[in-house]
């Protein structure tokens, strides 16, 4: 059964969902965040969610907030049996909360009520979780705390970055979006409260803990690195220069006991081996600033690096 749907989303992550409603419901209209600045013109750019609302002629807002009146009543004249959200990035407060008959239904990134908040895959990753999933959650003026309609469980490979593990999750989100959806037209799908135990909070990822600590153990600091690809990217120091690091394992040599942590121990086969607090990082992709992304046997060709300290 077709239902009237609104749909409120803004990054890619949202784009999969969207893309589902378009094919199995009417949409009747999106909401997405205002153009921000962006790219090194700083020129304003358009969600990738606006995108697709224009490229199929979709009634578009884009509030600065929805908690006046006039986005309010816009999102009221489109009827709206259902509003969908998904990364949106803005609170709805209780009287659009209020306003669908089947209120509004969220596509969370993570298995409820674990990491609630704002980057749920990032720190799963950070936490070295090997499970998590998609959460469809009837929204309440809580932070993620609706009840659950349904949830998908999704595992974390030992090579997931952000980017490829929040792509996998948006797909799984989608097809979880449309069973819920069916369920709760036709009546059959009960949401059920989230459990008291093991609640946890994802917190808005900062730019400043990008900034790699060579004392921590390998295995940590590879998460880091998995976790902060594509944004904001873990970066470290080479005798005063900015050096971001795109791809890091971790090796399976023993310590160099004579090395401090952060000490390049060699380069070799494409691969800069770093002392860490404990265990050895393997770096394979780095960029300095301004510069393009390279291979490490790029990057080190005609360099002396053995022995110098990252940090």
């Amino acid at each position: 059964m077709a239902l009237r749907v609104a749909f409120a989303g803004t990054p890619e992550f949202a784009l999969p969902a969207l893309e589902a409603l378009l094919r199995f419901h009417d949409v009747v209209g999106v909401l997405t965040q205002p153009d921000r600045p962006g790219g090194r013109g700083r020129h304003l750019r358009a969600s990738p969610v606006k995108r697709l609302a224009e490229a199929h002629q979709l009634p578009l807002l884009q509030p600065a907030t929805l908690r006046e009146e006039a986005p309010q009543a816009a999102l009221a004249a489109w009827k709206p049996e259902v509003l969908v959200v998904v990364a949106y990035g803005l609170i709805l407060p209780p009287a659009v909360l209020a306003l669908p008959r089947h209120g509004c239904l969220n596509i969370h990134a993570s298995l409820l009520p674990r990491w609630r908040g704002a980057a749920p895959v990032q720190r799963a990753i950070l936490a070295g979780d090997e499970m998590t999933g998609v959460s469809i959650m009837q929204m309440d003026a809580g932070l993620d705390t609706g009840p659950i309609l349904l949830t998908r469980e999704v595992g974390i490979g030992t090579d997931d970055t952000c980017g490829s593990l929040a792509a996998r999750l948006a797909r799984v989100g989608a097809e979880a979006l449309l069973e819920a959806l069916e369920g709760v037209a036709a009546g059959t799908l009960a949401a059920r409260p989230q459990p008291a135990e093991g609640v946890t909070y994802a917190a808005k990822i900062e730019k400043s803990e990008a900034r790699i600590d060579w004392s921590l153990e390998a295995a940590c600091i590879a998460r880091q690195v998995r976790a902060f690809d594509p944004w904001p990217i873990a970066e470290t120091t080479l005798e005063g220069e900015r050096i971001r690091i795109h791809s890091a394992g971790i090796m399976p040599v023993k310590d160099d006991k004579n090395s401090r942590s952060g000490t390049i121990i060699s380069v070799r086969d494409g691969i800069m081996l770093v002392q860490c607090g404990q265990g050895v990082l393997g770096v394979t992709k780095v960029q300095k600033s301004g510069g393009r992304v390279l291979k490490m046997s790029e990057f080190a060709h005609n360099l002396d690096l053995t022995g110098r300290r990252l940090g």
